[in-house]
């Protein structure tokens, strides 16, 4: 190659470019996050080449998620990124058996075996990658380098899940509201990545040898790459780490490059680019969402006429009622008067502890208090209702949807149905004769809730009112449809390739949040369904866009108060002005005692039972305590079954596994292991006594832990398997390292029949065959000194 070869890698969040000379030595390298502006990103790093190397022509090789249609236009060779990063580490580290690679929204493992190539990427799901981590450190309010120094100094681990960041928000969001560390938070979402890498994108296939790490989240987190090496047992000398380890993919581009491939100049490049490239669109667009600035003018004054009444703190006396609504992302208060006016109101983020949060607007509130004025009673609600109410104490506390519907009769008495939108959950409370007849929540899924839009909004530079904004006049707003969050992230990809606007993903998601909550949570097939006096309430819906798709869709006129994101502060303090009684004195701390508060938070596992719950408590001064995360009165101090009830799911337990197995010098045989698992736990007593009666020493697995589960993650062939069949391969891997050579394990087509009258008395094809599939992949089985049947 007599040519300077140029290396650019499109990926879903970031730009690398690499420029080798001839000699094959990298002489400029750069990476930049391009905010969906692909085109000017890649023309900007062109441009400071330039300016270090001067004018010169380059053969240049795309590679990368987004590169392909960009190579198409451009009329420049593309590399499948496999390859590319193959390449650069044949070249400059040889000895690498496995790389494991994390991108943006791509992950991938690579092995060389023998001089073949074999790769495992992540398809739907962008689990375990970088966005993953962007999105769970603004849950911590930080960046992915900020979550880098939280876990440095991590105390323990909680499990986490990783396979989609819904899941994660899901598991995270209690233990911020309970108090727990960002320390252990921050280091519990990297072991949560490895976790994902090695069972979900590995599925089966052993990490072994030499390991380089490579790729953007790898390279600047370091503590994420500690985490892979303290899971994989890695040595110094097995951990590689190369030079330039976030570039491997440009890197491994220009080497692609042809000896006889035509050289572009970089400036002639880049004014291509300049002179923006139109992609044609594939995916499909919808109808703006207002037509023009009469309608929008026009929408904006309908829903100006639902206002609070608001009065003056400053000049009230009497009796006031504090609401407190400790959210999943934010903290919201409310004071209000006799009246129902509002005195105050504040909405902040939790900044990762909602006590704290809701102290600064008790503080401020105290602060602004005339002498007049008191507050006679106080309630919570929200996620963290019971923390904050044991900190504070607070007189009342109320489930979220009570105090919704107190705070949307206020403004329509006839309310029917309420929507609310909040940063991670949304609702739908239909009422019934003044009451809540029946709510409908999201469960597993919170794609195109506030935090989504959020984070989406920062990842592509955008504040959110700003990012809001641009939907309103979008000309060609993205159809997203009823999607998942991962799928969103890649149709939204998909459509920046093609050259669409910001505004078009901002109507687009505006689209997806209501579709989601109408058609996937609250899973209406007619819009009337909802009823004639709706109500949108939750943060969300400040959003002018979300409102007008909810209008559009379910072709109706919605009322949005004019205090939509702190509404569930507004009903618990409607509900503590219903229920104060005159001559009753509220229990809730002097602003003295709140501004000498001191509260602690450590963890513990409680011992009660195998369940090993792990507990947040959280000390106050003065000697209370608050714990949370316990399934049953135990972790709290208190005694189970007041009344004695027969604990019967223990008593089987006990009575399937409480045989005493024969000792060594009465087991002529020797030693049988059987795993715990799946069918074994109905067919254990026939099992135990048949080999007892053959003079075996039975050895039975132990009750299923998070360790167990962790013994066996390299074996477990694919992330669709049930939790319990994923359990088998710990177990296994637990009877082999505990030195048992026979293990029985039956495949078990099906149980005896157990009533006349039964449809069939098969099994799941799982315990059918699961056998099979420990067989075919567990590697310490083919040691030729075990017996596994």
């Amino acid at each position: 190659m007599n040519n300077y070869t140029l290396g650019i890698d499109i990926g879903s969040t970031t730009v690398k470019i690499a420029i080798l000379n001839p000699e094959g030595r990298m002489v400029f390298a750069d990476y930049e996050r391009h905010f969906a502006n692909i085109q000017e990103t890649l023309a900007a790093l062109l441009e400071k080449a330039e300016a270090k190397l001067g004018r010169l022509d380059a053969c240049p090789v795309i590679t990368g998620s987004g590169g392909l249609t960009l190579a198409t236009h451009l009329g420049v060779p593309f590399v499948q990124e496999v390859i590319a990063v193959s390449t650069a580490l044949e070249k400059i580290a040889p000895q690498t058996d496995v790389a494991i690679e994390l991108g943006g929204e791509d992950a991938k493992i690579i092995y060389f075996e023998g001089g073949n190539v074999e790769q495992r990427m992540n398809g739907i799901c962008a689990g375990g990658t970088g966005s993953f981590i962007d999105q769970m450190a603004s849950l911590l309010h930080t960046d992915a380098s900020g979550l880098n120094e939280y876990a440095r100094n991590y105390k323990a681990l909680y499990p986490i899940a990783a396979r989609c960041g819904v899941f994660a928000k899901t598991d995270i969001q209690p233990l911020i509201n309970e108090g727990a560390s960002k320390e252990d938070l921050a280091a519990s979402i990297f072991q949560a990545v490895v976790n994902q890498t090695i069972s979900g994108l590995a599925c089966g296939k052993p990490i072994r040898g030499h390991v380089a790490f490579l790729g953007g989240p790898l390279h600047f987190l370091d503590q994420l790459k500690a985490a892979f090496i303290r899971t994989l047992k890695l040595d110094d000398e097995h951990a590689i780490t190369p030079d330039n380890s976030h570039l491997f993919a440009a890197m491994g581009s220009a080497m692609n490059a042809k000896e006889d491939a035509p050289a572009v100049s970089l400036p002639e490049m880049a004014e291509r680019l300049r002179g923006s490239i139109r992609l044609d669109f594939e995916v499909e667009r919808m109808e703006p969402l207002f037509a023009s600035d009469e309608e929008y003018e026009s929408f904006k004054a309908r829903q100006s006429c639902y206002k609070v009444k608001k009065g003056e703190l400053a000049s009230y006396t009497g009796n006031c009622y504090l609401g407190i609504d400790a959210g999943s992302t934010t903290t919201k208060t409310a004071l209000i008067g006799e009246d129902g006016a509002l005195l105050y109101s504040f909405y902040s983020n939790n900044n990762g502890s909602p006590l704290r949060t809701a102290i600064r607007s008790i503080q401020e509130i105290y602060s602004l208090l005339p002498e007049g004025a008191h507050i006679a009673w106080t309630a919570s609600t929200g996620y963290g209702e019971a923390l904050v109410k044991a900190g504070l104490l607070l007189d009342e506390g109320e489930v979220e949807t009570v105090s919704h519907y107190y705070a949307a009769a206020f403004f329509d008495p006839d309310v029917d149905c309420i929507l609310d939108i909040g940063g991670q959950d949304m609702k739908c409370i239909k009422i019934k004769n003044q009451t809540v007849d029946s709510v409908q929540l999201n469960e597993a899924c919170s794609s195109g809730c506030g935090s989504f839009i959020e984070t989406f909004a920062r990842s592509l530079n955008y504040s959110v009112q700003d990012f809001a904004k641009e939907a309103l006049f979008a000309e060609h707003p993205i159809d997203l449809g009823t999607r998942c969050t991962v799928f969103m992230n890649s149709k939204v990809k998909q459509a920046q390739k093609e050259g669409a606007e910001v505004a078009d993903i901002s109507a687009g998601l505006a689209y997806s949040v209501i579709k989601n909550a109408l058609y996937k949570v609250i899973k209406v097939s007619d819009a009337s369904e909802l009823g004639t006096h709706i109500v949108v309430q939750g943060g969300t819906f400040y959003n002018d866009a979300v409102l007008r798709s909810f209008e559009r869709i379910a072709q109706c006129e919605a009322i949005r108060p004019d205090i939509a994101g702190i509404m569930g502060a507004f009903g618990a303090a409607l509900i503590a002005r219903e229920r104060y009684q005159e001559g009753q004195k509220s229990s809730m701390l002097s602003i003295d005692q709140i501004n000498a508060l001191e509260y602690t938070t450590s963890m513990a596992n409680c011992k009660g039972c195998t369940n090993n719950c792990r507990l947040t408590i959280n000390r106050f001064s003065g000697g209370r305590q608050f714990i949370s995360g316990n399934r049953c009165e135990r972790g709290i101090g208190k005694e189970k079954n007041k009344d004695h009830i027969p604990n019967l799911f223990e008593y089987k337990y006990k009575r399937m596994f409480s045989y005493k197995p024969l000792t060594a010098d009465l087991a002529a045989r020797g030693k049988v292991g059987i795993p715990r698992v799946l069918n074994m736990f109905e067919n254990y007593p026939f099992w135990f006594t048949f080999f007892t009666s053959l003079k075996y020493e039975v050895v039975l697995s132990p009750t299923s832990t998070r360790r167990i589960y962790e013994l066996g993650i390299e074996s477990i062939p694919s992330e669709s398997e049930c939790y319990p069949a994923k359990l088998v391969h710990g177990h296994i891997t637990w009877l082999i390292r505990n030195g048992i050579k026979f293990i029985f394990y039956p495949c078990i087509p099906y149980e005896r029949e157990e009533f006349p009258d039964a449809v069939n008395h098969y099994n799941c094809p799982i315990v059918t065959s699961y056998a099979e599939n420990i067989k075919n992949n567990v590697d310490e089985l083919r040691d030729p000194s075990l017996n596994f049947c």
